[in-house]
Formats: structure tokens, sequence, C-alpha cells
């Protein structure tokens, strides 16, 4: 597009004259070495001119003093730097590390912003390099970090901190800079860089949820780079916001307008601090003479749905924000059942209960009294296959081993006769699943559960080590982890014995001896890749896996196996009519027979 011509003309102009500034201070610094006996006088006076020559209007901001000034409210510690005048810290007050330090977002050392100037004369600056003048406004809440010319042009960074909120407006203003600027000044080159910082206990569990996000401008579509390995991406399309996202907290920068030609990169970092390194430069409108405003929102804050949720006002699809996208409920239905099922009555209950681990069995109830008659009819559907075992051994002993066809098409006569459906036990579980699924990405990724106790968990959003080591054990250390959660135990243990209950019923390990150890190996698969995850999920499937297993036994009390043999063998005297599927099942059986036949005689 025509954006994008100018964008790329401007970067190799940008490349062009740094080099040309890079060749006159090679010049300038040869000269002097030729002059040692220069005196300090001539020094100052040359380093004077050389300021001068490299950054013309702008010179005046190479020297000052660097110095931080603070912006506060209810949630928020923000510094601003006077070098550069833009965001160097921030401090989420409400929240802590998992080892109870101050919650930095981000620190100075790993946080950039800067924006590129064209002067008049075809001089780059850069933003980051000058000391801008702080003008404080309004009780403290709003500042302006100005740099004053000659003949009252200026431009200024303005910040205003909303009340008891994670948001922070930042707005460049220009008044009568249009003759110091070059004519190309209406789009100014930005840069963003931070890193994501760890903050919770599990490094290699939360380095999964971090990775730097960005959203298209007028639609909800949300993208994000690589999580685990390092990746780089041009842009040519409108961005609405990029954000640095962590599990449970987010560095968001939002625009007002839109980011253009952008290229976004990101680096699984080695530190130990920091979790991964993300870097953005994009496009962004300028008017010089003043008229427009540039604005941004930084959003600095915790991944929470109803909160995200509150900022999105109106119909207008462009102008919404969708920040809840950057919490990963799942795709397709998944994200519908927390979206619609899940997250309310989570929030119902969170009203009126203040422990998340009763919040967490209520929400295991609620769940399993919606899902009891496909529980029930499941159950009864086991049950059935069960008492007709033995007519279905005699088939086996008429009906040889090789003739397999023949055998299932006699044991489907059997099922059709007694009006028994094969597939009866396994669809009602299988309309489980969306809720299942959705379950589990919403525990990890709920910051509602994060350094909430239960029991001997001491944060439900991570794992609860009850044996842990420090010494690297081969293939252990690197696949299960140096540590031991209870709660991933006791769902193992749960599942076990479910597997075992399960088993007895249905006679399958009888009927199929081998399947006897393949049953048992999930279980075990869920002890080794559950022992990261959130303790809050472990508990929600140990305690729905007990809840299934009570109801077995509550459903067999209720059910008698001798009636439901009666009720099965009267159904074969008054055979019901057989549906579309049934027939059409039948005659494909009939037709891989007769198939099967032919095969036989042409041998």
């Amino acid at each position: 597009t025509a954006e994008q011509i100018k964008a790329k003309q401007r970067y190799n102009d940008s490349i062009m004259l740094v080099n040309q500034q890079k060749a006159q201070l090679a010049a300038t610094i040869e000269l002097e070495q030729e002059q040692p006996e220069a005196n300090v006088v001539t020094n100052s006076k040359t380093d004077s001119v050389n300021v001068t020559n490299t950054f013309g209007a702008f010179s005046s901001f190479i020297q000052g003093t660097d110095s931080l000034l603070i912006l506060e409210n209810e949630k928020l510690r923000i510094c601003i730097q006077t070098k550069g005048g833009v965001v160097h810290s921030v401090q989420l007050k409400e929240y802590t590390t998992h080892d109870q330090q101050p919650l930095m977002l981000t620190d100075g050392t790993e946080e950039k912003t800067n924006f590129t100037f064209v002067t008049a004369d075809n001089r780059i600056v850069n933003s980051d390099e000058l000391y801008f003048e702080p003008i404080w406004n309004a009780q403290g809440k709003s500042l302006t970090m100005r740099l004053a010319f000659e003949n009252n042009s200026h431009i200024d960074f303005e910040y205003t901190l909303a009340e008891n909120d994670y948001l922070l407006s930042f707005k460049i203003a220009a008044n009568n800079v249009e003759d110091l600027l070059s004519r190309r000044s209406n789009l100014l080159d930005m840069e963003w860089n931070t890193s994501i910082r760890q903050q919770e206990l599990g490094r290699k569990f939360e380095n999964r949820y971090a990775a730097l996000y960005y959203k298209f401008i007028g639609d909800d579509d949300v993208e994000s780079l690589s999580k685990d390995k390092n990746e780089e991406k041009d842009i040519p399309n409108r961005l609405h916001w990029i954000a640095s996202k962590g599990q449970f907290f987010s560095a968001v920068l939002i625009a007002d307008d839109y980011f253009t030609a952008s290229k976004i990169s990101s680096e699984v970092s080695t530190e130990e601090a920091y979790l991964k390194s993300t870097q953005a430069t994009m496009g962004v409108s300028f008017d010089p003479k003043g008229e427009k405003k540039t604005g941004f929102t930084y959003y600095f804050g915790p991944n929470k749905y109803k909160l995200f949720k509150s900022y999105d006002k109106g119909d207008d699809k462009a102008e919404k924000w969708y920040l809840e996208k950057l919490i990963p409920l799942g795709w397709g239905i998944f994200g519908w059942v927390n979206m619609w099922l899940v997250i309310p009555v989570f929030n119902f209950l969170e009203g009126f209960i203040s422990s998340y681990g009763i919040i967490i069995l209520l929400l295991t109830i609620f769940i399993k009294l919606i899902l009891l008659p496909l529980t029930y009819k499941s159950y009864i559907s086991t049950a059935k296959m069960k008492v007709l075992r033995p007519q279905i051994e005699e088939i086996n002993a008429k009906i040889p081993a090789d003739k397999a066809m023949e055998r299932q098409q006699a044991t489907m006569a059997l099922y059709k006769k007694v009006g028994v459906s094969p597939m009866g036990g396994c669809l009602p579980m299988m309309l489980q699943m969306p809720i299942l699924f959705a379950l589990f990405t919403f525990f990890p990724a709920s910051i509602e559960l994060r350094q909430e106790s239960f029991l001997w968990a001491q944060d439900l959003s991570t794992f609860d080590a009850i044996v842990s080591w420090d010494t690297y054990i081969p293939i252990i250390s690197t696949y299960y982890g140096n540590h031991i959660s209870l709660f991933c135990v006791l769902m193992a243990i749960t599942n076990i014995v479910y597997t075992k209950i399960n088993g007895d019923a249905t006679g399958s390990t009888q009927q199929m001896p081998g399947m006897k150890y393949v049953m048992y190996l999930m279980p075990l698969m869920f002890l080794v890749f559950f022992n990261e995850y959130a303790s809050g999920l472990s508990y929600y499937y140990f305690i729905s896996t007990l809840f299934t297993i009570l109801q077995t036994y509550m459903f067999r009390l209720f059910v008698n196996d001798e009636k439901l043999l009666k009720q099965l063998n009267a159904n074969k005297k008054n055979p019901s009519k057989k549906s579309r599927f049934a027939e059409k099942l039948d005659q494909l059986q009939k037709q891989q027979v007769e198939l099967k036949k032919q095969q036989r005689n042409k041998r």
C-alpha cells in the first residue's frame, strides 16, 4: 500500500541520515586525535558545535539531570523519567510476587519507549536521549514532560493517571513546531521494548502463558507471537494495541487511532528474573501544528476477565478493546462454556464466599448436578451391557473367532432386540467433554486463585508441593519436576479407583485383558502431566472424580440388575421399530458379510 511504501522510505531515509551523522562524528574524533595540543576551551567549543550539528534545535535538551517523578493512585505507582520523558517503572500496589516482594510489572532497566523525530534540516533525534522539563497539574495525578523551544514552541508528553484504576493516559501534544521538523513528521517512528518478568513460583508453567499479543484495528481479532521460541514478524495491517502479557499480569499499549507498519519480536529470556523480552517498532500519527494530539492508553494490571469486559462499553465494535482476549479461555465451544457458564457461576459464588477452595467445591457440585441426567443415562447403558454379558459370551462361544464379522452382526442383533445402543454410554460422556476441557483452561488462567490458600495448598494457582528437592535428577526433573504435588497424587489415586470400578462394571478387562494396562496408564500420565499445573485444577479433578465414584455407588443402590435383565428380555417380545440409521447400519453390515463370503468363494 501507499502507507507501507512511505513507511519503508521513511525508514531508509532515517538509516541514511544516521550513517551521515556517524561519519561526521568519526571525522571530528579523528581530527581531535591529530591535534592533542588543543586546549580545554577549544575542546569545549568543539563539543558544543558537535552537539548542535547532531541535534540541531534539540541540542539544548541533551544535558540535564536524570530524575524520577511519581504518579500514584490506589492501584499503581508509576515512575516517569526526565530523560526520555517516559514510563520508567510500574508497581502494582495490590499484588506481590510469589515470594512476597513488591510486584514490579516493569522496573526501568527493561523498559524503553522512544520516538524518532526528523528535523527540518534532516537530523535524526531520538526522544530517549533528551531531558524533559516536568510540569505538575491537577493534584499530582497529571504530569506534563516538556521540550520547550524558543518562541513558545514545545513538545509535550502528557500523562494522566485514572482514579482507582489501572489506566494511564499518554498523549503527545505539539505547539508551533512544524518549522522545526521535517515535512514528513506527520508520522513518527515509535519503539516500545519491555520484558515479561517472572512473578510466579513455577517458571516452566508460567512461561507457557507469557507472550507478545496484538489486536488488529476494527475487529476482535487478537493474535500472539510464539510462546515457546523466538519469533519476529512484520505486520503491514493497522493495529489497535500491543500487549506484553504474563500469566496473570499485562502491560498493554493502546492507540487512540492505530499503529501502522509494525515490526514486532519476542525472545525467550535466559535470565532468571525474566521470561521473555519483547520489542515493537511502529508508526504513529503526529501533528506538528498541534491541532490534534497523538493519544495512547497504557493498561498496567491483572488479567481479570470481569475487569477487561468493563472497559468495552457501547455497541461500536471498532471502539472496543477486547482485552479479555488476552485470557486463554479455550477456543470454540470451550471458550463459550467458560464465558457463559463457568465464569458467571464462579463470580456469583465469589460474591458471598471468601474461600476459593469452597467455591471450587460448590462449582463442582453445581456442574455435577447439571450433568447428573447424562451421568445416570451413561450408567444405565453400562449396566445394560453388563447384564447382557452372559448372552454375548454365548454368541462368542457359538461363532468362532475367525468369523469376527458374523460375531459382530449377531451381537448387534442382540442389542437391537433388547433395545440397547452400544454408543449409549459414550454419547453422554462426550457431551460432558466441553465442560471438562473448559475448566482445564479456566483454572490456570484465573487470577482469582492466585495466592489463595486452601488446606495445605498455599497458592491454588500453582502446584502444592508437599515434598521438593534441589538436586537435578535426569528424566524425573525434566518431565516430572523437583517436587510432588499432593492434590495431583490424590487426583491420580481417585482416577485409578474409578478405572477399577468402571472396568469391573463393564467387564471390558475380562473381554480384552490387554486393555487393563492401557486403562491404568491414563491416571499415571495424569500424575506426571498435572504435577506442574495449578493445584486448583488438580483439586477440582480430584473432587469431581470422587463425586463420580460416589454417584456410581448410589446408582448401584437404586438400579437392580435382575429387574433390568427382565426388562431387556421383555423387549425381545416387543421389538421397537428400527430407526433409519439402524436400518442403514443393517444394510451396511449385510453388504460387508456378503462381500466377505464372495471373497472366500473366489479363494
